[in-house]
């Protein structure tokens, strides 16, 4: 198999991708490098025999010292949101690097339709998914869609008011769970599809505001309203909670996106990959009643 490396080791989808390639992928310990900035808090899997490495997307040099005699690398999108055009610098030396390295093949956490997306950090994933392509490496891009996961930051507070403020309309998200993604990259990670492939992870069904605040409702037991907003009246609400403004952009960005069109697609491509069928929302909810109800 040679050797598969993954970056942002240490994050929640580079953590739970490494979950994957050994519980569900199974793949051998000794075939996967962990790599993150601090190789510290990695411990734990090098006690499971899985190699650690330091990679600093700051550092090209580094990255292609970390790369040597790597067969894959799933380069997990950084979160250098912060700055603009941060993270696109940060990836296009992650490229550069796997090349310099000679890495055989290349996969990468995209997002859907980032040529089009209104989401603010859309042309950071469009500018690596070029620099990919020029790069004439063998790739696999995995354009994960909008997590059922970020629901958790404000459902509960949303709850405990009885209403969800959102711009969204009547658009519709075909939302999916970090831990299916990480699914679907180990799978990806383990036995690339044949080509260079680019694939959109979704959840099994699109679903409007209003769907989603019934399945929230139905797991906590608690009613929720959909009050529907201007982007401009979002934005000033979210900033009033005290978030960074470039968050505030994100998330405002994100429900405009949503109510575009722009995140309505469902595909079978998770199945394709995994042989498994994604987690459904109202499933994910449940699973997180207790976190939702607060």
């Amino acid at each position: 198999m040679g050797k598969l490396l993954v970056t942002g080791a240490n994050g929640k989808l580079g953590r739970a991708t490494i979950h994957h390639l050994l519980e569900t992928s199974k793949v051998p310990a000794s075939d996967i490098v962990a790599a993150s900035r601090d190789t510290e808090k990695l411990a734990d899997l090098a006690d499971k025999g899985i190699e650690v490495r330091k990679a600093d997307f700051n550092d090209e040099a580094g990255l292609v010292t970390a790369f040597a005699g790597i067969d894959r690398v799933l380069l997990v999108s950084t979160d250098e949101l912060a700055t603009p055009g941060g993270r696109l610098k940060q990836h296009t030396a992650a490229v550069s690097a796997a090349k310099t390295a000679g890495v055989g093949h290349i996969l990468y956490t995209s997002m859907p339709n980032p040529d089009k997306s209104l989401v603010s950090f859309a042309p950071d994933h469009l500018g690596t998914e070029e620099a990919i392509k020029a790069s004439g490496l063998a790739y696999t891009i995995l354009r994960n869609a909008w997590y059922d996961d970020n629901y958790m930051m404000a459902m509960p507070h949303n709850l405990a008011g009885g209403k969800w403020f959102t711009s969204t309309g009547t658009g519709k998200v075909a939302n999916i769970s970090r831990d299916d993604c990480a699914r679907g990259a180990a799978a990806a990670l383990a036995n690339p599809p044949a080509g260079n492939t680019t694939l959109t992870l979704t959840g099994p069904e699109s679903l409007s505001a209003d769907k989603i605040a019934a399945l929230v409702s139905k797991a906590a037991g608690k009613p929720l309203a959909v009050v529907q907003v201007t982007d401009e009246q979002l934005g000033q609400g979210i900033a009033s909670a005290g978030l960074p403004d470039f968050v505030v952009k994100m998330l405002v960005s994100a429900s405009a996106n949503i109510r575009a069109g722009n995140f309505d697609i469902v595909t079978d491509d998770f199945e394709t990959l995994t042989g498994a069928k994604p987690q459904t929302l109202g499933d994910f909810f449940e699973e997180n009643k207790a976190a939702l109800a607060g």
